[in-house]
C-alpha cells in the first residue's frame, strides 16, 4: 500500500517531495468554475441541490489529495491531462498537504452544514466565499494563501515555495508598480463605481415609474403612451 499512498514526488535535485503548481493550479481552476455556480445557483434561487452535489465531491477530492495521493484526486487528474505538455513546475510538498488540508476542514463543515443537517446560517455564504477566493487566488495569480500560511508559521527556512516567496530577492524592473500604474487604476475602479451608480439608479427610476404606471399614477410621456 506504501507504493500508493504517499503525498507528493520524489523527484531528482530536490531534497524533499514536491507537487507540480501548474498541475494545482489547474486543479484549482477546474473546481473554481462549479463553485461559482452553485453559489450563485443557491444564492439566487435558495435550492442547494447542486451545492450539495459539489461540497460532496470537494470533500471526497480533497480527502484523496491528503489522505490517499494527490496523483488519484479526479481534478488533479483533470488538471494533469490538461497541463501535460507544460514543463513542470515544482513546490514544496508540505505546504501544499497544509494549504488543502484547510480546504478539506472548511468542506467538511460545509458538508455537515448544508448536506446532512441543512442548517440555514450566513456561515456557510462566508465559507463559500472563502473557498472561492482561496480557488481563484491560486488559479489567478498563483497564489496559495494556505501555502503563505505555512510559510509564516514555520520557524525553519521552507524550500520550492509557489513562485519562490520562499527566497527573499528585490523585485525585478518588471515586477516593480509606478505611481502612474497605480493612478490608472484608481481612476478604474472609480470609473466602475460611477458608472454601476448610474445604471444603478436609472434601473431603480425605471422600476418605480413602471409601478406607478401599472396603478394609473404615471404621466402619459413616462409611460410611453
Amino acid at each position: 500500500m506504501k507504493k500508493y499512498l504517499y503525498f507528493g514526488e520524489n523527484i531528482s535535485g530536490y531534497d524533499i517531495p514536491v507537487i507540480n503548481e501548474r498541475e494545482a493550479r489547474a486543479g484549482a481552476g477546474i473546481l473554481l468554475l462549479p463553485a461559482m455556480v452553485s453559489f450563485l445557483i443557491s444564492f439566487l434561487t435558495h435550492d442547494f441541490t447542486f451545492t450539495k452535489i459539489f461540497v460532496t465531491l470537494f470533500m471526497v477530492d480533497f480527502f484523496i489529495r491528503i489522505f490517499i495521493n494527490p496523483k488519484f484526486a479526479p481534478s488533479l487528474i483533470l488538471g494533469r491531462i490538461a497541463i501535460q505538455n507544460q514543463t513542470p513546475e515544482y513546490v514544496g510538498a508540505p505546504q501544499k498537504k497544509f494549504a488543502w488540508s484547510i480546504g478539506f476542514v472548511l468542506s467538511v463543515v460545509m458538508f455537515f452544514m448544508i448536506v446532512i443537517f441543512e442548517i440555514m446560517t450566513p456561515l456557510k455564504i462566508i465559507i463559500c466565499l472563502l473557498c472561492i477566493a482561496l480557488l481563484f487566488s491560486e488559479t489567478a495569480f498563483g497564489i496559495c494563501l494556505g501555502c503563505i500560511i505555512y510559510h509564516k508559521s514555520q520557524k525553519n527556512t521552507l524550500k520550492y515555495c509557489p513562485g519562490n516567496i520562499c527566497e527573499r530577492e528585490e523585485k525585478k524592473e518588471i515586477q516593480k508598480i509606478s505611481n502612474i500604474q497605480y493612478i490608472i487604476l484608481g481612476l478604474f475602479f472609480i470609473g466602475i463605481f460611477a458608472l454601476s451608480n448610474t445604471i444603478i439608479k436609472n434601473e431603480v427610476n425605471s422600476i418605480e415609474n413602471s409601478m406607478k404606471c401599472a396603478t394609473g399614477k404615471c404621466s402619459v410621456g413616462k409611460c410611453g403612451s
